[in-house]
């Protein structure tokens, strides 16, 4: 059996589909995987540093909402498609599943045109044109959300890395909090705004800082590689705020926190949902809104908070994020919502909806 991947330019389409792969080679060692990407794309590190086959095909921008440039989009993707196709033939693909970005559509219209089955996952509640286009011809549709609008889905959450899905903060915890340098007693707020981090709330957090440190909290805040680090006085007896450029072990730092300040990504929801940490998430001031309604659910089940970015304010940290440290039964209650909301078996269950397209494919 051979599987294709496509999912490609961001880690929000490229994590997803690794841990559908690690999944299928976990139920299945000999199985073939084969990711298609574009040179453009984060996917020429992380598919090859996790082992998996790439293969890249020319990058075909779609824009988010229809326009004139729309009609451009089939002459430009000819090329593409039928380099799409050609990986199919080589690999003698079995299935293609695709998770959104420059190479998900190709893919899927070149499956189309081979007879191969076809897999949409949506990460984010507002799909994209690709799945959208996808959707119409695939055997199965999976999201990671219950209220989504695509048509015939099925709501089985996002796949996340084995080290997330399996985390048990509780046990993980002394390690964690010790391979950051935290006080092992202390309540503690993660921040992030992402792997690039985001100003806006380093620039809060940094401000923040010294008020919730005297309020008995601690600090771990991944800033972001290319944003400078802040400046830290942390006085002796004080609570300690630790900035850090980037962190690998992500696994690790949640299992520090009590709770996170961070953006709402659909990677970012899922995992926090899946190991049941409480966040206050900040939707992305741009783009199409997706990232408030990838939240939403989370925080109206009691999972997290939710504000504006033009909101947070040191203020608004100090009103809403503070009280919540300071009372372990709310962090307790909030972390129990955040769990049941959250999924960790969407690897699985989406290897179980490409076994069903490929042997409905071989029963018709």
């Amino acid at each position: 059996m051979h599987v294709v991947l496509a999912g490609g330019g961001t880690a929000g389409h490229i994590e997803p589909a690794l841990a559908l792969a690690d999944a299928l080679r976990r139920q299945d060692p000999t199985v073939g995987i084969t990711a298609l990407g574009t040179e453009r794309g984060l996917e020429t590190r992380l598919v090859p540093e996790r082992g998996y086959e790439l293969a890249l095909i020319p990058a075909v921008p779609l824009p988010r909402k229809p326009t004139p440039e729309l009609i451009t989009v089939p002459g430009r993707l000819r090329g593409t498609i039928k380099a799409a196709e050609q990986v199919l033939e080589r690999t003698g693909a079995d299935c293609v599943v695709g998770f959104g970005g420059y190479v998900a559509l190709p893919g899927y219209l070149a499956a189309k045109r081979a007879g191969v089955p076809i897999v949409v996952h949506e990460a984010n509640a507002r799909p994209g044109l690709a799945n959208k286009i996808g959707s119409r011809y695939a055997h199965g549709v999976a999201v990671s959300t219950p209220d989504s609008k695509l048509r015939g889905a099925r709501y089985i959450g996002i796949p996340l890395r084995r080290t997330i899905a399996t985390l048990d903060r509780a046990r993980a915890r002394p390690e964690a909090r010790a391979a950051f340098g935290l006080d092992p007693n202390l309540p503690t707020l993660l921040v992030s705004g992402g792997s690039q981090g985001a100003r806006h709330l380093n620039e809060v957090v940094q401000r923040v800082a010294p008020l919730l440190q005297r309020s008995g909290i601690q600090i771990l805040h991944v800033v972001g590689p290319k944003n400078e680090m802040p400046r830290i006085d942390n006085m002796p007896g004080m609570p300690p705020y630790i900035p850090v450029p980037y962190v690998d072990r992500m696994d690790l730092a949640y299992a520090a926190a009590d709770m996170m300040l961070c953006r709402a990504g659909a990677m970012t929801v899922a995992e926090l949902s899946a190991v049941g940490l409480p966040a206050a998430y900040v939707p992305l001031p741009i783009g199409n809104g997706e990232q408030r309604l990838n939240a939403q659910p989370v925080v109206n089940a009691g999972g997290g908070l939710l504000v504006d970015d033009a909101a947070l304010t040191p203020e608004w940290v100090q009103g809403n994020v503070l009280p919540v440290l300071a009372d372990p039964h709310r962090l307790y209650e909030m972390s129990r919502a955040a769990a049941e909301f959250g999924r960790r078996d969407a690897d699985d269950l989406l290897v179980g909806m490409v076994y069903e397209a490929i042997a409905a494919r071989r029963g018709a």
